[in-house]
């Protein structure tokens, strides 16, 4: 099912879900550990990636657990994944840093297995970072593996598959990448002051989106999330925070 807007009742009384999030060293999994780590409902995120963190933030250091694994051998690490109310896929890739077959098995090969050993440890609710334009029948390689991945996802039946599909994600990377650099440049001081919501979606607004869709109620099967429902959903974490704010002022 396809949402363009996204409303829906809080599971405000949970305060001891416990997260796994794959992918946590790209920019998108940063933003997202980061929104986890400051939601009070969370009491431990796992992160689960090839390499760890040398975190020095006391939050990250006493709320994350994180558990080294290889993904081309990814069978021997089905443990990793258990202990999870709710998982979030941040995995991904480009062509251009990893070569088309690299790409393709960061971005299908491995975000399958996460899935699929997800689904073994009995996840509820599994969360995967799409793109917008995503399309198994797409002539073009990005669009056509998102799709696929997408698609072998949906047809292993979770209790609740979220899909988010975001534009061009809008962050300041570490790594040299001119080109990009230069077009998000543009399109920061241009479309992102004129049509926000049009082709392009900052990696805050997507974790803060993930984050509250996490807890709301009532919601079975698969859903997926356009770039205008990412940007409604981040509003409505982001007056969560502020009534819970207000509210612990006033006690």
């Amino acid at each position: 099912m396809k949402y363009d807007a996204c409303y829906g009742k809080q599971d405000n009384m949970s305060t001891d879900k416990i997260a796994l999030v794959t992918g946590y060293t790209g920019e998108s999994g940063k933003a997202l550990v980061k929104e986890l780590i400051n939601n009070n409902q969370f009491k431990k995120i796992i992160l689960v990636g090839r390499r760890k963190i040398d975190y020095t933030d006391n939050k990250y250091i006493e709320k994350t657990e994180q558990r080294e694994i290889d993904f081309d051998k990814i069978d021997d690490y089905a443990e990793a994944f258990r202990g999870a109310d709710v998982h979030f896929c941040c995995l991904g890739t480009t062509r251009g840093k990893a070569g088309v077959e690299g790409f393709r098995r960061v971005d299908f090969d491995y975000v399958v297995s996460v899935a699929r050993l997800a689904k073994q440890e009995d996840c509820k609710h599994f969360h995967l970072v799409s793109s917008q334009g995503a399309n198994e029948n797409s002539f073009f390689l990005y669009p056509q593996v998102k799709g696929q991945a997408e698609a072998a996802l949906t047809k292993m039946s979770f209790e609740r598959l979220s899909i988010y599909r975001p534009a061009v994600l809008m962050v300041d990377r570490v790594e040299s990448r001119p080109l990009e650099s230069v077009l998000r440049t543009i399109l920061s001081y241009t479309v992102q002051r004129i049509a926000p919501e049009w082709i392009t979606t900052p990696v805050d607004v997507l974790a803060r989106a993930m984050c509250f869709n996490s807890f709301i109620k009532d919601r079975v099967g698969v859903e997926i999330l356009d770039n205008h429902a990412i940007f409604r959903l981040s509003e409505q974490q982001s007056s969560s925070k502020n009534d819970q704010s207000k509210a612990a002022n006033e006690l």
